[in-house]
């Protein structure tokens, strides 16, 4: 905001006309460098004069602007840097060669500080030429193309060749994508020198990017990002657009695209290629593009590892059976997103450590045991692995056996023991209430039962977590699902219907029986849903929606008005029998009908890939549901680009809460929901849209925030209908979180004291415990919850390890920062109030049941457990640190542990998006973690040699990680504990980039948010 700017503002009445924002500390520096820069540049534009008169006034300007800079940063910028002379560096040679001549690298023609849009004429270099000139001044290439054609290679042959010599490493990834790569271009750049990785599945992987980058030292990294793949008309004639990035104009652009390549590197879709091993497998991948023959895997030479998603789910069921003992488990995920592929990384994790040996595979169909047998051979790199029993097929070994429900029902009693099989895996287990799979659960008894389900609710009412003491293990978070191409990308549309429930009756939700009156007797609604139907789909007739509706009245109500419209349609409900359904089903299919209209209809046969369209004609807030609904039409098809998703909404009662669907949708927190609203949804995955219209948008903005809001007397009147009931049931009746309850407020204790159930009066310490209550609603360490249990129930710490976990409860209730008397006092404090301490053991036991990892240790004396989480006053505590200062760069040095810690934020920005500082510290991989020192740090200085001298000094290196710094209103984010780390490598000085290997891998959603793309 410049003073001229100030002024225009100052002199705009009204004040609601103008919208500013304050800069983000984080990142201040690139707007204000920005704003130097320009009006730098435009006051030596104005100097005036001869040219060699105004060129002395320019430099005798920089020279002042120089000055000044020393005066503020002077280790940054010597005196020598000023400028001395009228003249630029180009380079300088490293020795003369043979013959006393010397030789200087060709140079591109747009300068390599410099960034330019080329277009393959124009007056412009071509592309080809300008790449040959980049490969002789730079020492390592990454090249991300879609084709890769031996007419382009050729165009480059020689300067390759040239560079490769020199030492030079050159990285591609390519595809098979509509067999359009030859298979001699690519067998030539693996001759050359080249690592050359392939992604072969072309449905999911669907790499399009043309972009090259050249990694040089001292800042002058150049990218060409563009339409251009790697073939001769492409490179020379073609009407091609690429755009040329300089590091010294944009170094956010290149650390963007060196980061983003690093994570397609390293991801299993892209495999490594080697002529000899892999050349018949590319050639049939490109034939079967081009429409010729299939492709044949050699599953024994493939090493499967699980999605990021999938390890989420495989480190749920570890912390399910260590943490929790529960040896039946249920895991729920979308069809089409890999349940067979966790089931058999599952059974290989366990059988590895001999925990199970023997297996029974259950399924209905001999298509899917066959599959899955394949699958289970893949995973296990055994070609034998697993015998059929379906049919004709009998085993003979029987230790790993595929079985039909059917053929195991004809066996004899006799012929099945209750310990026949160590593990038992049922798929599709939303069939387990048939008869014939209870007997089967019934006769068997194995060390562990894993249950698989698209569907966990059934058509006649009934829930398959029955079998599972009432729970679902583990299910799937859809976003990465999506991402990766594994299921199909959505858009969204909240669509306004005008109608009120405003003043509808309301008990944890609406009355039925009044919402199918508001709806079964509102044409006019049925006229919203038909006008937004043809402006959000078009052609009705292409058309296969799923209508999600009240009861069955609504159903048919709307299956009648729309065939009334002239858009076939039916009712299906659980109350249809078995052959109309089934007929509706195949009728959909083949478009005969437009739409099924349903009531929470989930069983199997609805769940089919072709809908391609789903409405919510009804108002949910619950996420289970909504996710469920969504799911049935997120399977991929043929000629399906996305699901199209309308919601149509209207005035909701002052209870509804939008932002549990929309958080299920998002992943957001609440507090980013509302900016996320607000903002339009910038950041979903490819190919997702988030559409409110205005009216919508209005409703859901201010539900949001009254959500956050959360009105005290309404939760205090709540608790008063259901009385003094345990916290946990509170909370399981009401659909209330832990969080709600101590944001910005008096927690559990104080919610009673409002209803009338407890006595109104209050110890000093009182409030200050329902705040401290609410810094502790992280804890996911299994060894802190029992700690703290025991230390309620009067136990004093005795070892050194027990009195470090005493001073990390005193750094969660109050900031502790005192000596071990203080903690004592404090201690003492809290004991004495007994309806805080019963609070707290509440909390104990909700937090223990969320734990969904398994958190090993890694120091008897330091109590800390990798991937558990912790404030910075807790890690510190951990390791004795007794008074924790002020640490703004996000350091610390615990000498008597010979232990660097660095506390890392991966959005550092406090306000919005900020390019320029995301990727400054990054995942590479599970297992290599890049970090960025502070910025003043140097390569000669003793913390950097103690980093980068790690190894042989014999210190340790502790990574603590965090999202975000973003308050949601109990305090600020804890940081996982990532564990120790090695040095690997490092690079660039003042800051230092270094490169360290964990030594165990992140958590899937960890790598998620803190990886690239």
């Amino acid at each position: 905001m410049t003073r001229s700017l100030d002024e225009l503002v100052e002199s705009v009445s009204d004040t609601e006309l103008v919208k500013v924002r304050s800069l983000d500390p984080v990142d201040a520096d690139v707007p204000l460098a920005r704003h130097i820069a320009a009006l730098t540049r435009k006051a030596l534009r104005s100097v005036r004069g001869e040219p060699d008169e105004r060129l002395s006034r320019q430099l005798e300007i920089v020279n002042r602007v120089t000055e000044l800079l020393i005066e503020l940063a002077p280790e940054v910028v010597a005196p020598e840097a000023m400028v001395a002379a009228s003249s630029e560096l180009l380079a300088i040679a490293a020795r003369r060669e043979l013959g006393g001549t010397v030789h200087f690298p060709e140079r591109p023609i747009v300068p390599l500080n410099a960034s330019a849009l080329l277009m393959n004429g124009h007056g412009q270099p071509q592309i080809g030429f300008e790449l040959q000139r980049e490969l002789a001044s730079t020492r390592s290439v990454d090249l991300l193309c879609a084709f890769v054609k031996w007419n382009g290679v050729r165009v480059l042959e020689r300067q390759l060749a040239e560079f490769m010599e020199r030492g030079g490493r050159l990285r591609v990834i390519t595809t098979t994508y509509i067999g359009a790569t030859d298979r001699m271009a690519v067998d030539r750049l693996v001759e050359l020198g080249a690592q050359v990785r392939v992604s072969y599945e072309t449905k999911m992987t669907r790499l399009h990017a043309k972009a090259w980058l050249f990694h040089r030292d001292n800042d002058l990294s150049t990218a060409y990002v563009g339409s251009s793949n790697l073939s001769k008309s492409a490179l020379s004639h073609g009407l091609e657009w690429n755009v040329r990035l300089a590091e010294a104009e944009q170094p956010h652009l290149i650390d963007t695209f060196a980061a983003t390549f690093d994570s397609y590197w390293d991801d299993a879709a892209f495999e490594p290629y080697d002529p000899a091993r892999d050349g018949e497998r590319l050639t049939r991948a490109l034939a079967k593009e081009r429409g010729g023959s299939s492709v044949e895997i050699d599953f024994a030479a493939v090493d499967v590892r699980p999605y990021p998603f999938q390890s989420e789910i495989l480190d749920g069921l570890d912390a399910e059976r260590q943490v929790h003992g529960r040896h039946r488990n249920l895991v729920v995920m979308a069809t089409g997103t890999g349940k067979t592929i966790v089931a058999a990384l599952d059974y290989r994790r366990l059988a590895a450590t001999g925990q199970v040996g023997s297996l029974l595979f259950v399924a209905h169909r001999r298509e899917i045991l066959q599959q899955s047998r394949a699958t289970f051979r893949l995973v296990m790199r055994d070609q034998e692995f697993g015998e059929l029993l379906v049919g004709e097929a009998k085993p003979r070994d029987g230790r790993h056996v595929f079985a039909s429900i059917q053929a195991l029902s004809a066996a004899a009693p006799d012929q099945l023991s209750p310990d026949d099989f160590d593990m038992v895996i049922i798929d599709e287990f939303h069939h387990a209430e048939a008869p014939t799979y209870r007997a089967l659960l019934d006769r068997l008894a194995p060390k562990e039962l894993l249950g698989l389900t698209a569907t966990p609710e059934r058509a006649d009412g009934h829930h398959v977590k029955e079998f599972f003491d009432g729970r679902i293990a583990v299910e799937l978070r859809l976003w990465e699902a999506i991402e990766r191409g594994l299921l199909a990308p959505f858009q969204y549309f909240g669509v306004h219907d005008g109608v009120d429930l405003r003043s509808l009756p309301w008990r944890r939700g609406y009355d039925q029986a009044a919402l199918s009156q508001v709806y079964a007797d509102d044409g006019g609604r049925v006229g919203v849903v038909l006008e937004a139907l043809r402006r959000k789909v078009g052609d009705l007739g292409k058309m296969r929606a799923l209508g999600f509706c009240v009861d069955v009245r609504h159903a048919e109500f709307m299956a009648a008005r729309f065939n009334a419209a002239g858009v076939s349609s039916v009712a299906v409900t659980s109350a249809t029998p078995s052959e109309v359904r089934a007929q509706a089903l195949r009728d959909l299919r083949k478009r005969d009908i437009k739409v099924i209209f349903s009531v929470d209809l989930f069983n199997e046969g609805v769940d089919i890939p072709e809908v391609d369209t789903v409405l919510f004609l009804r108002p949910t807030d619950s996420a289970t549901v909504f996710l469920q609904q969504l799911g049935r039409g997120l399977r991929l098809a043929e000629e399906k680009p996305c699901l199209t998703v309308l919601d149509f909404i209207g005035n909701q009662h002052r209870s509804f809460r939008f932002d549990r669907k929309l958080r299920a949708l998002t992943g957001l927190s609440r507090t980013r929901l509302v900016a996320e609203v607000d903002e339009g949804f910038a950041t979903l995955p490819a190919g997702c849209v988030i559409d409110l219209d205005r009216d919508v948008r209005e409703i859901v903005l201010d539900n949001v925030k009254q959500a956050l809001r959360l009105s005290w007397p309404d939760l205090a009147r709540e608790l008063r209908h259901l009385g003094d009931v345990p916290l946990d049931l509170f909370l399981r009746e009401t659909g209330w979180e832990l969080e709600d309850l101590y944001r910005r407020r008096g927690g559990w204790t104080a919610l009673r004291r409002t209803a009338g159930l407890i006595p109104a009066e209050v110890s000093p310490s009182d409030e200050t415990l329902g705040r401290a209550f609410g810094r502790m609603l992280h804890i996911d360490d299994d060894e802190r919850l029992t700690f703290i249990a025991d230390v309620l129930d009067g136990r004093r710490p005795a070892a050194s390890r027990e009195h470090r976990l005493l001073a990390m409860l005193d750094a969660a209730l109050w900031n502790g920062t005192g000596e071990p008397s203080e903690v004592e006092t404090r201690l003492a404090r809290l004991l004495e109030n007994t309806e805080r301490c019963g609070e707290l053991r509440s909390i104990l036991g909700l937090l223990h049941e969320e734990i969904h990892r398994v958190t090993p240790g890694v120091d008897a004396e330091v109590p800390l457990r990798v991937h558990a989480r912790y404030s910075k006053n807790e890690a510190l505590a951990a390791f004795g640190v007794a008074k924790p200062a002020n640490m703004r760069e996000g350091v610390r040095w615990v000498a008597e542990h010979q232990a660097d810690l660095l506390f890392v934020t991966i959005d550092k920005a406090e306000q919005h998006y900020s390019p320029t500082t995301l990727y400054h510290d990054r995942a590479i991989t599970e297992r290599l973690f890049q970090w960025e020192s502070q910025s003043t740090l140097g390569i000669a200085t003793p913390t950097a040699e103690r980093y980068l001298n790690q190894r042989a000094r014999g210190t340790s290196v502790h990574l603590f990680l965090r999202e975000s710094k973003r308050d949601e209103g109990w305090g600020a984010p804890p940081y996982l504990y990532a564990g120790p780390m090695s040095y690997v490598s490092h690079e660039r000085d003042r800051p230092i980039r270094i490169v360290w290997q964990l030594e165990r891998a992140l958590p899937g959603d960890v790598f998620h948010y803190a990886a690239v793309g």
